[in-house]
């Protein structure tokens, strides 16, 4: 028998973590004294102690680590699950390191810009399980908008048509039943902007929930933020929108877009003079 002392010693595990594992139900003594109350291992132990000590390297929690020594048979499918968890964690810290030196390099600066009138196609984007849900799902959101967008596309080219633009989103709000499902997470929450050029009525035929608008030539005030959407990121494009000064105009929040770039999301903002009417004249 070991010593809790020398067993520590052989596996590189300290006696604090032995006694964790031994109340985690992990790795239990051989022996325990009912008289000091010191544990004692076996030199067999020291096998499992191993095993143990790779699955906590490889970032498994206590209880999944458990699992794995519980159902032996299941622990190929289990590290294979971990293994993708693992994956995933650290491609979103890539992404985190990214967008640091981003922004580290430059904070988002507003600008001043003109948009000219265009044609666009208009798609409803589904809403997703988290509609309504708070915190709001920005991941799932982004997807869908990228599924959209891909489909619009992809059928405006089979008529012939060539996407002229970056594609945007923008709240679901141009109709009075879009506002009434949208307030009740019934949805759309969003539809997608396909900015087109397209020969004659090339694309007039477009059937389903696709709708070929035209886009007013305004100002609009834009910012763009590295990286993907977050209700943070959200937050200060639009406090930097509505700090920036403007001479005898105002943003109108109401008619805002979210540009889909590959490295990031650009939001802009209609301005507006202080005497226009509003939308609802």
């Amino acid at each position: 028998m070991l010593s809790i002392g020398e067993f520590s010693e052989m596996c590189h595990l300290s006696p604090q973590t032995l006694r964790f594992y031994h109340s985690e139900g992990l790795l239990v003594p051989a022996d325990v004294s009912e008289r000091t109350g010191y544990r004692s291992y076996r030199f067999e132990q020291v096998e499992q102690a191993v095993l143990i000590t790779a699955l906590r390297s490889a970032g498994m929690s206590v209880r999944l680590v458990r699992r794995v020594l519980d159902e032996p048979d299941a622990a190929p499918a289990l590290l294979q699950q971990h293994s993708a968890e693992v994956q995933r964690l650290r491609q979103v810290q890539d992404e985190a390191i990214s967008d640091a030196r981003a922004l580290f390099g430059s904070w988002p600066e507003v600008r001043l810009c003109h948009v000219p009138t265009m044609t666009v196609v208009s798609k409803p984007v589904p809403a997703g399980p988290s509609a309504g849900r708070d915190p709001y799902d920005w991941g799932e959101v982004d997807a869908a908008v990228a599924a959209v967008a891909q489909e619009v596309t992809t059928t405006v080219e089979s008529y012939g048509a060539v996407v002229s633009g970056t594609p945007w989103r923008t709240m679901a709000d141009e109709t009075e039943e879009q506002r009434r499902r949208s307030l009740s997470a019934e949805g759309p929450c969003w539809l997608v902007k396909v900015p087109v050029t397209t020969a004659g009525k090339a694309i007039t035929a477009l059937s389903g929930d696709m709708e070929v608008q035209t886009f007013e030539a305004r100002d609009e005030l834009a910012v763009f933020v590295p990286g993907k959407s977050s209700m943070a990121k959200y937050g200060t494009a639009l406090s930097r929108l509505a700090m920036h000064p403007l001479d005898g105009s105002y943003i109108d929040v109401s008619r805002m877009r979210h540009l889909l770039h590959e490295d990031g999301f650009e939001t802009t903002a209609a301005v507006r003079k202080l005497d226009e009417p509003g939308v609802d004249g």
